[in-house]
């Protein structure tokens, strides 16, 4: 037996509704500061949803090449941009690692919805003829990927995960995989824009949706009144790197990927419980760890009453009611696909680093029957190591993974799980 390595956390980019680069999006998210207003993207907005998490400060003009506008949708912009910060805030410089030794493994759900969609009305109102030939590619989901790995070199393993908020997770995962396998270096994460028409009209189809009009009040996890969540748009990238290689390289780390577990719902109708529980248990086991030994849990937080409902549940299961603080600061951002597991996971990061949990903004206190202990309203100080991130998907995904901070910060703590 010998022990696994370590997948170390060593640069991250986001891109938020709350802010964009790490430092503006964690110092609002550990102020509770909501990013939560009208939603403008519609123009005239005939759809029932009036609030988002939008991106206000972005201009693509500013962070992407001027040759790589034309071929790409507001999603794969904002991956382009988070993974040029992530390269940079890890510090790998170019030529250091071979092509083959670097890989892309990404989430996203809403393809380039955006771009999609003005090319179909190009096509029915104009003809073929006003086709972009970049149509090709730009709506596919798997495009972020792609494209990274064609600006930064990296021709190692690549990939893309489609789980819906779970997806970020997901990916994460398989990026930590690849990293043992011995791929030194791995970009990974997710973003997406669903914003569009296009997007919203999807989404709308789930019947999970807001539609309140009060930005303070339209999503509300875990709250007697809780009735939907609000969409939101963004995400992060996260490079995640060979523990050993990135010491030898004098990178620092903002912690390590410890434990991934993964479940599916039974078939809706079959009278069986959701398998949450079961997904936390098995990233508390590949981390080589105990319900003692998490900190914060940061919630999936659906704001659907019997999805919030089973998520307590869950928890409460597993930690004890009221057994750990949980928290859900997506409430400032919206939910983002793919992109809010990955936000999560940074956020979980620096709230370890720092000792602090931020609050879930907008929540005063939850419903008394899901037993959880909630953050709310400021800050709660953090004693411990160890932090989850539970995601779900539609369609009955479960996700959880484990972070844990730097490994030199704590050498006494367990190593992870031990494999052949």
């Amino acid at each position: 037996m010998t022990t696994a390595t370590r997948a170390a956390v060593t640069g991250i980019g986001v891109i938020a509704p709350t802010g964009l680069g790490v430092d503006t999006f964690w110092t609002r998210t550990l102020t509770g500061g909501s990013a939560l207003g009208p939603l403008t993207r519609l123009g005239a907005n005939p759809y029932p949803v009036r609030v988002a998490g939008e991106v206000r400060d972005y201009v693509p003009a500013d962070h992407v090449p001027s040759r790589l506008l034309p071929q790409t949708d507001r999603m794969t912009r904002f991956a382009l941009t988070a993974a040029d910060w992530a390269v940079r805030d890890a510090g790998l410089r170019p030529g250091t690692l071979a092509a083959l030794d670097m890989g892309v493994i990404t989430a996203a759900s809403s393809g380039g919805f955006e771009f999609g969609q003005r090319e179909l009305q190009h096509l029915w109102g104009q003809g073929p003829g006003h086709v972009s030939a970049y149509m090709s590619f730009a709506w596919f989901y798997a495009v972020n990927s792609g494209q990274i790995s064609i600006r930064h070199d990296m021709r190692g393993p690549t990939g893309v995960f489609v789980t819906e908020q779970a997806g970020g997770l997901d990916a994460v995962a398989h990026a930590r995989r690849k990293v043992r396998q011995g791929t030194p270096f791995v970009l990974t994460g997710g973003l997406d824009a669903p914003l569009s028409p296009y997007g919203i009209a999807a989404q709308l189809a789930t019947g999970l949706l807001s539609r309140g009009d009060d930005p303070a009040a339209a999503y509300l996890p875990f709250h007697p009144d809780a009735a939907g969540y609000v969409p939101g748009e963004g995400g992060a990238i996260l490079a995640v790197e060979d523990a050993a290689h990135a010491r030898d390289r004098g990178a620092r780390s903002y912690g390590e990927i410890a434990g991934y577990g993964a479940a599916f719902d039974p078939r809706p109708g079959s009278g069986r419980p959701a398998n949450l529980a079961r997904a936390i248990e098995n990233a508390l086991a590949d981390a080589g760890l105990g319900p003692a030994d998490i900190a914060v849990v940061f919630a999936d937080a659906a704001a659907v009453p019997e999805l919030d409902r089973a998520e307590a549940e869950a928890i409460a299961a597993v930690f004890g009611p009221h057994g750990v603080p949980v928290t859900a600061p997506k409430t400032a951002t919206g939910r983002i696909y793919a992109g809010g597991a990955p936000l999560d996971l940074v956020t979980a990061l620096l709230a370890l680093r720092d000792g602090a949990a931020p609050p879930t903004p907008n929540v005063t206190a939850p419903a008394a029957a899901h037993r959880i202990d909630l953050v709310t309203g400021a800050p709660r100080p953090l004693t411990g190591h160890a932090a989850l991130v539970v995601a779900r998907g539609l369609g009955g995904f479960n996700s959880a993974m484990v972070v844990r901070a730097p490994h030199d910060d704590h050498p006494h703590a367990p190593e992870g799980r031990q494999t052949p």
